[in-house]
């Protein structure tokens, strides 16, 4: 039995950490099955190669990946909206499941593709109905501290779960060990399956609003935000794919360095996530995503700028520095819309951003071509233009609920 001490303890940690209930279900939920496609996600080109798939069919099966995960957001809030959040999540991890099992079955590369396809609904229709239960569950003020626990829980498994995965299939193959990834995936989306049943958020729905109407109901503010983001995001885009090439094909950086440098950058983020989440859910939203924003802007800059080893670390604190405001500029999506329309606002803002930004990588690659600092810097324009428009044109939405 705990003492008084001990639960006035626990009660004040969640409430500092805005660990409502339904919020702490559905982002433990995120964090189990994200801790379980860890295991393997990250070695399926490799998987696909023992398939036999050539390295043009891999290239494309990243960028199906990219076509998903933008299509897939604005159904998602679809169904979150009119369905409600429990029965949504419970379908995208249905169809997840269905996608693993295309994997663990499928003979070919081929296969991979249809699990793809359904792989992707819980990563990418789940985030719009992740977003709506912030917003019904959590007061405005505090939203941002509640992103900042989910995203710091959706990104723990991305440093654990590989390195457990690597050990798998370095002793058994990459084909069985990618099958023993997945056959624990689905052993934990069982028990998550439980804690989305436990999941309980009433809302109203709105059947006849469609995907015009949604667009119709987003503020100016809103769609500035969004104008703002997706020059953030091109920068983001156009530059990070390469920065491997950069650090280690330029810089002459070993590969093991260079995985220093990224533990670096994680580490960054994680500090910051907390003490900048409950700063803007305290004194606003705004000052954080400018920051946020330009960090976006001096990251590609700062890293053809590094010299040496220590200007490349202080480059990659720089990248880290980019999840400062990411919180509040989700609580902001948040805030601006419509609670009845929250998961369809939020699924409709990222299929947009997510098409818009799509060529960027392309483009980075073509620009490589005529000096390799060439998309940094170019990179580093779209940032500071993204970082200029929403300081000159977006401005906080005070809300009461």
């Amino acid at each position: 039995m705990s003492s008084p001490a001990s639960t006035s303890w626990h009660a004040r940690a969640a409430q500092f950490l805005s660990l409502e209930r339904n919020v702490t279900l559905a982002s433990s939920a995120i964090f189990l099955l994200g801790f379980g496609e860890e295991l393997w996600k990250r070695f399926l080109p490799k998987y696909l190669e023992a398939l036999g798939a050539s390295v043009p069919v891999i290239g494309l099966f990243g960028t199906a990946e990219d076509f998903f995960d933008a299509a897939y957001q604005y159904p998602g809030g679809w169904i979150a909206d009119r369905f409600g959040r429990r029965k949504a999540f419970l379908l995208f991890l249905g169809l997840a499941c269905l996608g693993y099992l295309f994997y663990l079955f499928g003979s070919s590369w081929p296969y991979a593709f249809v699990g793809l396809a359904f792989a992707m609904c819980w990563q990418s229709m789940a985030s719009p109905a992740m977003f709506a239960v912030i917003g019904d569950a959590l007061t405005p003020d505090k939203r941002a501290m509640g992103f900042s626990i989910q995203s710091m829980l959706k990104r723990v498994p991305i440093v654990i779960a590989p390195l457990i995965g690597g050990v798998i299939i370095a002793r058994r193959g990459i084909i069985s060990g990618t099958h023993v990834g997945i056959i624990v995936t689905l052993v934990i989306a069982g028990v998550t399956v439980f804690l989305i049943r436990l999941v309980s958020i009433a809302h109203e729905v709105h059947r006849s609003v469609n995907i015009f109407g949604v667009w119709n109901s987003f503020q100016h503010g809103l769609k500035r935000l969004l104008i703002s983001d997706i020059f953030a995001r091109t920068c983001e885009g156009m530059a990070d794919v390469l920065v491997i090439l950069y650090v280690t094909n330029v810089l002459h950086v070993s590969v093991a360095r260079f995985g220093t440098l990224i533990a670096i950058q994680f580490v960054t983020t994680l500090i910051i996530y907390i003490p900048a989440a409950k700063a803007a859910d305290r004194v606003g939203r705004r000052p954080f995503v400018i920051a946020t924003f330009c960090a976006f802007a001096l990251y590609p800059l700062a890293v053809v700028a590094a010299g040496d080893f220590l200007g490349l670390v202080i480059a990659f604190i720089i990248g880290g520095l980019r999840e400062i405001g990411e919180p509040a500029r989700k609580a902001m999506i948040v805030d601006f819309a419509k609670p009845e329309l929250r998961a369809r606002t939020v699924g409709l803002y990222y299929l947009l951003r997510s098409f818009a930004i799509t060529p960027a990588a392309a483009v980075g690659g073509l620009l490589w071509r005529v000096t390799p600092q060439t998309p940094f810097v170019i990179a580093g324009a779209f940032g500071v233009a993204g970082t200029f428009l929403f300081i000159a044109t977006v401005r906080e939405r005070v809300v009461t609920s």
